[in-house]
């Protein structure tokens, strides 16, 4: 039994909305005390997102609940963008400063986390390292591959644990030369209680939406919800869609760089098609029951935590092979299914498959259980005990 509680600092770009309800149920607990460490940004005010081509602003509070700090950022091109685009010169001395018994970063791929791995490491303070890089999208030989193997090795080093959330991740480790002792579990995850529930609620105030969108009481809806971006493939999404002659609607919300292109396309079948801006945070419950199925069609993809929001929300998946939660989160008997992403003929297929099933939403919701915050939170917590 510890006599004091373990103090545990976060190192961390910015506040990640996928994130930040961990660090509020850790910092409630008795036996951890946590700060976070931002070197990038706060996300205190209205944001640009690239990827959206749109500014925003979060409706759910970022940096509420918890201890942090925004530590300065010296980079004359700040951001997460490039390898220097993080220069904070106070970090290590800040976190030291507030006498932490394990530091946690997340990213390696910047000059200030390179530096903090290796400094806390010579300073004989545990670091845990966050991650969920994989190989899907990796040739795994050739000069380029032994250069990065090399590097990596020297920097995953440096670390006393590494929290892996899933299969391919646990495999990119082990490419990397990570001994199996090093890698804990620990799953990514989200607030599954406000995608869950009030369930009634949330299905009757969709089922209003629909309306209201001219979709069809007997149609089937198929939803995408992200960047309009040619990594996520929205458009091969659409083409795809487009063939099939039935009464599948496809709703797509966000927005980016291929909107014009989407909305294009939109317009010459409007009965096939319902294009919705960015919806922020509080309103996706409701977004995702406006769909039978959720896909997620891109060509890479780390996690994918929107397939787990939509799995809360007691609607059924159907993603591509190049998004690293499948392993985890598909399971074909009941959730959907995962087709080759770029094999739109077995996407149909797949489509027609799940849409054809009869759903059990109550049992989807409830498998969605096993990525909630508390399993997170149980094991890095289990971890933790097992490093210092």
């Amino acid at each position: 039994m510890r006599s004091k509680p373990i103090r545990l600092a976060f190192v961390v770009s910015h506040p990640i909305q996928y994130c930040v309800p961990l660090y509020r149920s850790l910092a409630k607990r008795d036996d951890l005390e946590i700060k976070v460490f931002f070197t990038w940004h706060a996300a205190t005010g209205v944001e640009f997102d690239p990827g959206f081509e749109r500014e925003f602003r979060w409706d759910i509070p970022l940096t509420e609940g918890y201890e942090y700090e925004l530590v300065p950022n010296r980079s004359r091109n700040p951001g997460t963008h490039h390898f220097w685009g993080l220069r904070n010169p106070e970090l290590v001395r800040r976190v030291m400063d507030w006498r932490p018994n394990a530091v946690q970063i997340t990213g390696y791929a910047y000059a200030s986390h390179l530096n903090a791995i290796r400094s806390f490491h010579r300073r004989g303070v545990p670091v845990l390292f966050r991650g969920d890089s994989h190989l899907l999208n990796q040739q795994r030989h050739g000069l380029r591959w032994k250069l990065k193997r090399l590097l990596l090795n020297k920097v995953y080093s440096h670390v006393d644990g590494f929290l892996y959330v899933g299969k391919h991740n646990y495999d990119y480790y082990r490419a990397f030369g990570v001994p199996r002792s090093k890698l804990f579990y620990c799953t990514h995850s989200i607030e599954v209680e406000r995608f869950s529930e009030p369930n009634e609620e949330l299905e009757a105030k969709a089922r209003v939406w629909r309306r209201q969108l001219g979709i069809p009481d007997g149609a089937k809806v198929l939803l995408y919800a992200g960047k309009f971006d040619p990594i996520k493939q929205p458009i091969k999404l659409m083409t795809a869609v487009s063939r099939m002659h039935s009464n599948l609607v496809l709703l797509m919300v966000g927005n980016g760089k291929l909107e014009q292109e989407v909305r294009q396309l939109a317009s010459k079948m409007p009965s096939k098609f319902r294009i919705l801006p960015f919806q922020n945070q509080s309103v996706m419950p409701i977004v995702y029951r406006l769909a039978d199925v959720f896909t997620l069609p891109s060509t890479s993809e780390t996690w994918g935590l929107a397939v787990n929001e939509a799995l809360a929300s007691g609607r059924r998946v159907l993603i591509s092979d190049k998004v690293g939660c499948a392993p985890e989160v598909v399971r074909p008997s009941g959730d959907g299914d995962v087709f080759a992403w770029n094999d739109w003929d077995d996407f149909e297929r797949k489509l027609k498959s799940v849409l054809s099933e009869r759903p059990d939403p109550e049992a989807i919701r409830s498998f969605a259980r096993k990525f909630d915050i508390v399993e997170s939170e149980r094991s890095l917590c289990d971890t933790l005990d097992k490093i210092i």
